[in-house]
This record gives structure tokens, sequence and C-alpha cells, in this order.
């Protein structure tokens, strides 16, 4: 069971990132009392709301819900079923847009589910993967999968290991899911000009796999574990209980034992050196998972690297807008191309800056 002020305090981010309105989903998080079952329990809140949207045909909007539902992650029957009809209600949803398509990714150590889209076009084209942290499951993300065909790029949007329906475990070999995504579909898109957009601790594994597979053209990431994360003792004593306990359950030991097991986890400066490619990367003044020494250690040691920083906590909730715009123009100026997209990217970004300052 979890705790419900910490519940409320980091499911913001992820409200937000899905566009719910701060009056919604604060509605919703007024009539939650425990983390029980249950009338006033988490689930049963989130989900009764997704089932009244879902029943006005706003089928994106209830399956955002439902995966607040199941947040931070499946521990019992009433989370499962969230996690089952956020899946169901973005199905129907999905259906509104033929060119998204389903992918599974076999791996000797387990499947990896994805939502893609623009691969098979008659001239391939450059990939982008796009993957969430410990709590995001793919159906949060995958709503951004039309924008990416439009702007020419083909899409894959996944869950990180030991999250959602990737059940490839979460360990120290985990970086391996990405790979193995741009072995599946090559042929299918230019997997030589892939990029990995991956947030939070999933950015941790896109960087390793960054020094060890030559066709990963950049890395965008936001909120990324890199060294002393997994090494600073200090700072583990200070982590919010639902980062340990969603660690603990991803790894499959006690919380008190997770820490230690990640230990070897870290980054080490020849691997944060060695790709040579481009690494843009969001970092929160007041993150609270995250110690400022990692991305400290990113501006030291990675050789081509863009930094925004926010003065926000973990995934900059407050400035969820910025950091989109801020993540696709990115990727686009380690491709090098999309000039006019990125000029119009660029005007946005700056119009919405001075609105912040104002």
């Amino acid at each position: 069971m979890n705790d419900v002020a910490e519940l409320k305090n980091f499911v913001v981010a992820h409200a937000r990132s899905q566009g719910m309105a701060p009056e919604r989903y604060t509605a919703v998080l007024d009539r939650v009392r425990h983390d029980g079952e249950g009338p006033g329990s988490w689930a049963r809140e989130w989900s009764d709301e997704a089932a009244r949207i879902a029943d006005e045909g706003r089928l994106l909007e209830a399956s955002a819900h439902y995966t607040m539902a199941r947040f931070p992650f499946v521990d019992g029957p009433a989370r499962q079923e969230a996690m089952e009809r956020c899946r169901e209600t973005f199905g129907r949803w999905r259906a509104g847009f033929p060119a998204i398509h389903a992918l599974d990714v076999e791996l000797p150590r387990g499947r990896v589910r994805c939502w893609t889209i623009g691969l098979d076009a008659p001239r391939p084209r450059p990939l982008l993967v796009m993957t969430g942290g410990i709590i995001s499951v793919k159906e949060q993300w995958a709503p951004v999968l039309p924008q990416l065909d439009a702007l020419g790029f083909a899409g894959v949007v996944t869950e990180m290991p030991g999250v959602g329906e990737n059940t490839v475990p979460y360990d120290v070999d985990a970086w391996q899911v990405f790979p193995a995504i741009l072995d599946a579909v090559e042929g299918r898109a230019d997997t030589a000009r892939s990029y990995l957009l991956a947030l939070s601790f999933s950015g941790h594994l896109a960087l390793r796999a960054a020094a060890r597979d030559g066709r990963i053209a950049g890395v965008v990431g936001a909120g990324t574990p890199v060294r002393h994360f997994f090494t600073d003792t200090g700072w583990q004593r200070r982590v919010p209980r639902i980062t340990t306990g969603t660690l603990a359950h991803l790894t499959g030991v006690d919380a008190a034992k997770v820490y230690p097991l990640m230990r070897d986890w870290a980054l080490t400066p020849e691997e944060l050196s060695a790709p040579g490619v481009p690494v843009a990367h969001v970092t929160s003044l007041r993150d609270e998972i995250i110690p400022p020494a990692d991305a400290a250690l990113l501006a030291e040691r990675v050789g081509r690297l863009r930094l925004l920083a926010h003065d926000d906590v973990h995934g900059a909730p407050s400035h969820f807008a910025l950091t989109r715009l801020w993540t696709l123009l990115s990727v686009l100026r380690m491709h090098g191309g999309y000039r006019d997209q990125r000029i119009a990217l660029t005007r946005e970004f700056a119009r919405l800056r001075r609105r912040r300052a104002a």
C-alpha cells in the first residue's frame, strides 16, 4: 500500500503530461482518502472518473485516467483492472488512427510490446524510439505518434523493462531492449539514423545503449539517473518511498535491498564519453529523485550536450509544454534536417518562455 500524500504529489507530472487540466485532476485527488479498496480509494476514484469520461466518448482522456488509477504500478486486482481498461479504451481510440500499429519484439529474456507508426514507408524514415520511466506505460505516450508521422519519422513507443507489458527483467542488462527494437524494425525504418527519446530511468538505459550501438544517432532525456543516484547512499536515504518501492517492485527485491542491487548499474565516465553522439537533457533544479551531481556529470563528460534547466521538481510538471517542445526540437536538431519545422518550434519555444517570464 502506498502513501497517499506521495501518490498525490508525484502523480501531478504524469497527469499534466497527458493534458489533464489542474481543476480536473485536483477534483479526483480531493476524493481520494486512502490506497485500499472501495470508495475513496486511489484506484476506485480514478477508475470511476475514467468510466464516466469513457461513457461521454472521450476515449483518450478516459485511457489517461485509467493510467492514473494503476499508478505507480499494478499491485492488486483494482490496479490490474484499471490497466486492462486503460488498454481497452486506448484501443478504441486507436481505431480512429489506422496508421498506428502494434509490434511485439521477442528477446530471449522477455517480450517488448510497442505501438508504432511510419514503418514500411516507400523510403525508410529516420526512427524515433520513445520510452517513459519506471511508472509510465506506453499508452501514456503513444498519442504523440501521429505528430511523429506528420514530421516524417518512423516512431516506436514502448515501456522500459519491467513496466506495463514489457516482460524483460529490469536489471543491469536491460539496456539491450533498445538494440533489439532497432533489429526488429531493420529495413522498415532507417535504423542507421535512430534517436532515443528516453525519459527518467529509461534515459539511463538509452545512454548505455548508445555507448554500444552505433545506429543510435542521438539521445534525449529528462531527469536521468547517471551515476550518483546508484552510488550515493546519503542521497538514496532521501529518495521518496514511492520511487524506492517502485524500483523494488520492478527488480523483484525488498526495498532495503534495491540500492545495493543497483550500485553496479552506474554509468562509468568512459561510457558517457564513448558514444560521441549528441545528447539533450532536461534537468529539474529541485529534483527530489535524481541528485544534481548526475546532471553535473553529464555536463562534464558528454561532449555534445544541450541542457535545459527548470526550477522545478522531478518531471518538471509546471514546465511540461516547454519541455515537450524542447525535446522534439532537440531530436530535429540532432537529425539536422527539418529546417522549417525547427524554425517554427524554436519560435514557439521562445514565445512560451517569454510568456512564463512575464
